[in-house]
């Protein structure tokens, strides 16, 4: 039989350059009241800032907007709810980074119950069940990587020996509308391309094999993984024979977050949890220094204990994608994405985790907070040996 399978609500979704003209018309009809969530300055240096903010006085919105400054902490989605008080807020616009929408999106969720977002983190807190009902919220975003304008899950961190990155998640959370404008992406540095295009091929290749997967996620993940692989290094290496680097990554990053909300990811995800609670270091540089050792080692695992395993098949797939050679049989193609892989992560100079830190003796503590959600579906259960020799690779 064919497989059954579900798939959680998504939101609207416009996709397209210049549909960020979209976003007054859209918040217009959820009230005259909106809360702008954006990060700390690159898009409100852009001429579209002022031209949404002229757009929303033409339509006799008022605004109250506010700025996050790195990854969001609990204390400042807290914070921030508790300092608008009685304001009364008809939607939420969240523009930025996957910080920006996170924190929007948790706020979104928190303005009219006004509970503490630490009632309701997976895994710290009272875990409470979440009732709603959060206010409207608009994702508009602005970087191409964790896809967040399509999740259900704001995530949260606390940074330091004894900190977390854990999410707040909800289906109440899914935006009402995802705009996703690849004219957006003008401000983005090499840097930002490399980490953020790292996470969402990451995202699309952890999706694909979650031992979740389905049918319907299978597809849109190799499409994003297509993408992805004529898109990021093109678009990182500012290729001028590739005018839709920036859209292909863009589309790519927006399929990792439908495909990750709908089935999970994997290793990868499960140590940029803890690495990027107890280091500084960035979700994107994480997921970019970490995949191709994880491949690496996801492969030959299930070549040792499950050789018959879908996961080798659908490896094998994303390899001739990003080669652009359909031609290659399985297991060199499985080889050919693993190199490529660790090409990329070369060419893009992303940072070993010695850089921010991290040393042998950490290992055992990593590992060891590394078994939450993601590592569940991980596509073979990997020992903790294994999981240490990832980390190993890259410090």
């Amino acid at each position: 039989m064919f497989p059954a399978f579900s798939i959680a609500r998504l939101p609207r979704i416009e996709f397209g350059s210049g549909k960020f003209k979209l976003l007054p018309g859209f918040a217009s009809t959820f009230g005259k009241r909106a809360l702008i969530v954006t990060g700390t300055s690159s898009f409100r240096m852009s001429p579209q800032w002022r031209h949404l903010l002229n757009e929303l006085n033409q339509l006799d919105i008022s605004h109250i907007d506010i700025r996050v400054p790195g990854e969001p902490s609990p204390q400042f989605v807290d914070d921030t709810v508790r300092q608008l008080g009685d304001n009364t807020i008809d939607v939420v616009i969240g523009i930025g980074g996957g910080s920006a929408l996170d924190a929007a999106k948790a706020i979104a969720g928190l303005l009219k119950s006004r509970h503490s977002v630490m009632d309701y983190l997976e895994g710290v807190g009272a875990e409470l069940k979440y009732t709603g009902p959060s206010t409207p919220f608009i994702a508009v975003p602005t970087s191409a990587g964790t896809g967040s304008e399509a999740t259900k899950n704001a995530v949260l961190s606390i940074q330091g020996a004894n900190g977390f990155k854990k999410s707040f998640r909800d289906e109440q959370l899914v935006p009402e509308y995802a705009i996703i404008d690849p004219d957006l992406l003008d401000s983005c540095t090499p840097e930002m391309i490399a980490a953020n295009g790292m996470d969402a091929y990451t995202q699309l290749l952890e999706s694909l094999v979650s031992s979740k997967a389905n049918a319907f996620t299978d597809a849109l993940a190799m499409s994003g993984l297509e993408a992805a692989s004529k898109g990021l290094p093109d678009w990182y290496l500012q290729q001028r024979n590739n005018p839709d680097a920036a859209a292909q990554m863009a589309y790519a990053a927006l399929l990792s977050g439908i495909t990750l909300a709908q089935v999970g990811l994997g290793s990868v995800h499960g140590l940029a949890s803890p690495l990027g609670a107890f280091f500084p270091i960035p979700h994107g540089v994480v997921c970019g220094t970490l995949v191709a050792a994880a491949t690496d080692i996801n492969i030959n695992a299930l070549l040792d204990r499950a050789a018959q395993h879908p996961a080798l098949q659908k490896y094998a797939e994303a390899g001739r994608l990003i080669t652009g050679n359909h031609a290659l049989e399985d297991q060199p193609a499985r080889l050919a994405l693993v190199s490529t892989l660790e090409s990329w992560t070369q060419t893009m100079s992303l940072s070993r985790l010695a850089d921010y830190g991290v040393t042998n003796a950490d290992i055992p503590r990593i590992v060891a907070h590394s078994r939450g959600s993601s590592m569940k579906t991980n596509p073979i259960a990997l020992t903790d040996d294994e999981v240490a020799e990832i980390i190993r690779r890259r410090l």
